[in-house]
């Protein structure tokens, strides 16, 4: 859990509270509950920033499905100091980069600059985050935008067969639903109530500022408490939000069949059920099971689909881990005639991890797949970044990598069969987006 700011008089944070977490990593409590953190890295010529608020779309009500989206979207068009145009000008003629994603638990503003152009990207930032207008007519017009992104997205298939699945899995629990929201959602959607949440759910205490590259830490935590003045951000007396705890009691559907009607050229497939939350202890172990089934060329699976039987250009399996439960799944694109003969095949590797197991040369190349694909995927200023905000913001706490590399040496090829076990052998549910009609593919 995160470290809590010692109190004052009356129960308030009297002031800020800084602490160094690992050789480079330093986090700063401001008053307001935000916290600051920064890793240097004195060798790389540019630096990273994100403002990253816990709030996604699984905190959405039904009526409000695709708000986070919509204010992912506004945050950019305008401040009290700031057009639109001037935000996204400032940043791009020193030649940086800004953007912005949401996620179903939290929501990311993230900019990448020159080292010396850093001051710059934190003002930029964190008012646009902080203190946006969200006028009326840009209202309107992102509504537009956003009505197209939902449309553009159904042309993509191979994009809409996952939240088939995962709403296949979770039903009507927020969990289940499309973080960009649906026509139906958003068309309706007034100024006052995405302003409304905005303000009510952007608060300090849910946010984390993470900074990563050639940077002075002090620096950064005087840029950003100069760029949060006179904001509705600029506030004290609380304490930052711990780890989401999430439901509890996350109910998921039985395993069934949904098939999406789209007169596509492929089939897409997702076989699968629930997975891992990201605090459960076998989650490392998952993490090398998805890597021999499906994590690579060398893969059960893509060896089985498509290096023998050339059935599939693409086939993989993946997990996705939230607070308080998980997704694993298995996709693949194929020719629409081939999809029985996919679907039994995936089945039937599925069936023998869960009842065989896996061998230790499997296990040697699982754990090898994942802790190379971990420490490569921090070679940039960005990914380090993000490493210290979704730490910080999701677990409350900074796992050095070296800590995280001896928790994946530590799996065994028991470990591996117990979790395969525990999630592959049963019935699972499918989704599929294609030429079918409802009852093409029968209960496996």
């Amino acid at each position: 859990m995160t470290p809590r700011v010692g109190n004052g008089p009356a129960g308030r944070p009297a002031r800020s509270l800084t602490q160094t977490l690992q050789d480079g990593v330093r986090r700063t409590t401001l008053p307001s509950g935000l916290r600051i953190i920064t890793e240097a890295i004195p060798t790389t010529r540019s630096a990273a920033l994100g403002v990253w608020v816990g709030i996604g779309s699984r905190d959405e009500t039904p009526a409000m499905s695709g708000a986070s989206h919509f204010l992912e979207h506004l945050l950019f068009k305008g401040t009290h100091k700031r057009t639109a145009l001037q935000i996204s000008a400032e940043i791009e003629a020193v030649g940086g980069e800004t953007n912005a994603f949401t996620t179903k638990e939290y929501t990311c503003y993230y900019a990448r600059v020159l080292d010396s152009d850093l001051p710059l990207a934190v003002d930029v930032l964190v008012d646009a985050v902080a203190d946006s207008i969200l006028e009326p007519a840009d209202v309107e017009t992102e509504r537009g935008v956003i009505l197209e992104e939902i449309a553009m997205h159904e042309d993509e298939p191979g994009d809409e067969v996952h939240d088939v699945f995962a709403e296949a899995i979770y039903g009507n629990h927020p969990l289940g639903r499309l973080i960009s929201g649906t026509p139906e959602s958003v068309t309706p959607m007034t100024r006052n109530q995405i302003n409304t949440f905005y303000r009510k759910r952007y608060r300090a205490p849910e946010i984390v500022i993470a900074a990563a590259g050639n940077l002075d830490h002090a620096l950064v935590v005087r840029l950003v408490r100069k760029a949060l003045a006179g904001t509705p951000l600029d506030t004290g007396g609380a304490e930052p939000a711990g780890p989401r705890d999430g439901d509890k009691r996350v109910r998921v559907q039985k395993p069934h069949t949904v098939v999406l009607h789209r007169d596509t050229e492929q089939a897409h497939i997702v076989l699968g059920g629930v997975g891992l939350s990201r605090y459960d202890e076998r989650r490392f172990a998952l993490g090398v099971l998805n890597n021999i089934l499906g994590g690579g060329m060398s893969s059960r699976l893509f060896q089985e689909i498509r290096e023998k039987r050339g059935l599939a250009y693409s086939v993989y399996s993946y997990a996705a881990q939230y607070a308080d439960s998980g997704l694993f799944g298995v996709y693949a694109g194929c020719a629409p005639g081939k999809a029985g003969e996919v679907l039994d095949l995936i089945r039937t590797e599925l069936d023998r991890v869960a009842q065989d197991g896996i061998t230790a040369e499997e296990l040697v190349r699982g754990k090898g797949m994942v802790k190379g694909s971990y420490v490569l995927g921090l070679e940039d200023t960005g990914s380090r970044m993000s490493r210290l905000a979704k730490s910080e913001l999701l677990h409350g706490h900074l796992m050095g990598v070296d800590e995280l590399l001896g928790r994946v040496d530590a799996v065994t090829v028991a470990d591996v069969g117990r979790v395969a076990a525990d999630l592959l052998a049963h019935r699972h549910s499918l989704a599929v987006v294609g030429p079918f009609d409802e009852g093409a593919f029968p209960p496996g």
